[in-house]
């Protein structure tokens, strides 16, 4: 990788690079704004674990930006949940994606069910009962 040109290089490699680059200065806080987007299954699953484990091991405090609510689920502890720049719910990311409050969170989750957020959640979204 270090005598290619950017150009050359898999967008699940830019994409490694862009986190090692973030985290070589030992930051405590790393913010993740659409990390996975335009990435295959494959390598969105390599890039979220390695955010999980730099998360762990590392003490880092990780705020993920994402339309992806697989992703949410899978990293987050708490969620806050935006429409038009104002917060239309937040709290603890199981509470929220398994009890909705606010019908914007329900209509994104019931959105998203497809692409693989019911594995997340408990047995009631595998039902449709969200």
């Amino acid at each position: 990788v270090h005598d290619q040109y950017p150009h050359e290089l898999s967008g699940g490699m830019l994409q490694r690079v862009l986190i090692a680059a973030a985290v070589a200065a030992d930051p405590r806080i790393l913010v993740a704004d659409e990390a996975t987007t335009a990435l295959d299954v494959t390598v969105q699953a390599e890039i979220l674990d390695l955010l999980a484990d730099l998360r762990d091991r590392a003490g880092l405090a990780l705020v993920v930006v994402s339309h992806d609510l697989a992703v949410v689920a899978r990293l987050c502890d708490e969620v806050l949940v935006m429409r038009r720049g104002e917060v239309v719910e937040q709290g603890p990311t199981r509470r929220v994606l398994d009890d909705p409050r606010h019908a914007y969170t329900r209509l994104l989750i019931s959105e998203h069910e497809q692409y693989g957020l019911e594995k997340f959640l408990g047995p009631a979204a595998s039902k449709g009962e969200t």
